[in-house]
């Protein structure tokens, strides 16, 4: 839900030269940051990882070369979305979802405490790095990527991977394999230029066509909600229109794709806004950014969709949305 900031003196008539003349200046200037990069070690994107667990996971993801902060983290994100209680029907626990059999042969003190608490993130995030090393170490002379085939022997088993010489041929295995390291970019703080997206005027196209339309929260702009939306219902519409899933929920859209800074931003880019901005689960607004400082919006309850600046107090960040991002953040959580 947004809380204020409004546009002055832009009515749904001028809407779409508008836009237009923001999208086509600001991918004019796109080019220039298309193919930079650069490389460095690996770092968390702003707030991707709650504030609170930031100092654990940074610190055992680098506990061996086939981790990084960026991959434990999205381990941690699609075991429990970073709940230190979930719990699924297979009966995994915590944070880090180890079942009691795994987690009594490799669950470790990681705050020296004196026990090894499974509920603990403490204990459970470093026990996650260690678990990931361990693996690591079962099958660092499998041919291929190290990272990869650690993944595959986490999901199937060391020896399948030992077997196979590499990532076996079993879908459940690879497609997890795919999924983490596409939630990996998520994690990561870019180094360099992120690319420019090649869905995003399909998505503005959509959202501009709904300027003017009243907001609904929970709305899904379905015939029987009068094609109304709330904000992350319009992003998602949005990015549907070119094939491309998105979460319901605004801050689960943030890890959709890697997170340019405010000055990389370009038309097409999801803009967060938080009431804490330390922590991503905090978001309460998404926006579609349009260039030149704008977003398209579904502000709050009585407002219509319209453009909105973006630089406010709340703004979080932002996310360049990908199909495999998006493919890759999970559908279901394990219970609380």
């Amino acid at each position: 839900m947004r809380k204020f900031w409004v546009v002055g003196g832009i009515g749904v008539g001028v809407a779409m030269s508008f836009v237009a003349l923001l999208v086509v200046g600001t991918y004019s200037a796109a080019a220039g940051l298309e193919g930079s990069g650069g490389g460095g070690a690996v770092a968390l994107a702003k707030g991707a990882v709650p504030a609170k667990y930031q100092p654990l996971v940074q610190k055992w993801g680098n506990l061996c070369p086939a981790i990084n902060p960026a991959l434990l983290a999205a381990q941690l994100y699609q075991e429990s979305g970073w709940n230190p209680r979930a719990e699924s029907p297979a009966a995994a626990q915590g944070i880090a979802q180890f079942i009691p059999g795994t987690w009594a042969g490799h669950g470790i003190d990681g705050d020296k405490d004196g026990d090894r608490d499974v509920w603990d993130p403490a204990d459970a995030i470093p026990s996650a790095a260690s678990y990931d090393c361990e693996l690591a170490g079962y099958v660092k002379k499998v041919p291929g990527d190290q990272t990869d085939n650690m993944l595959a022997a986490y999901n199937a088993g060391a020896y399948r991977v030992i077997r196979a010489g590499g990532v076996p041929d079993i879908s459940e295995t690879q497609n997890y394999v795919t999924i983490i390291r596409s939630l990996e970019k998520s994690f990561a703080r870019p180094v360099g230029r992120v690319q420019p997206s090649q869905q995003a005027a399909g998505a503005i196209y959509f959202a501009q066509k709904k300027l003017g339309t009243p907001y609904l929260w929970g709305g899904n702009g379905t015939p029987e909600q009068n094609g109304r939306f709330d904000c992350s219902g319009l992003t998602q519409a949005a990015y549907r229109t070119v094939d491309i899933e998105l979460p319901r929920v605004a801050n689960d859209q943030y890890n959709a794709g890697p997170h340019p800074s405010r000055d990389e931003l370009l038309p097409g880019d999801l803009v967060f806004f938080s009431d804490d901005l330390t922590n991503s689960r905090a978001i309460h607004h998404v926006g579609l950014y349009v260039g030149g400082g704008y977003m398209i919006n579904a502000p709050y309850t009585g407002a219509v969709i319209r453009f909105d600046k973006i630089d406010t107090p709340d703004y979080f960040g932002a996310t360049r949305v990908t199909k495999d991002g998006a493919a890759a953040l999970p559908t279901a959580r394990p219970a609380a």
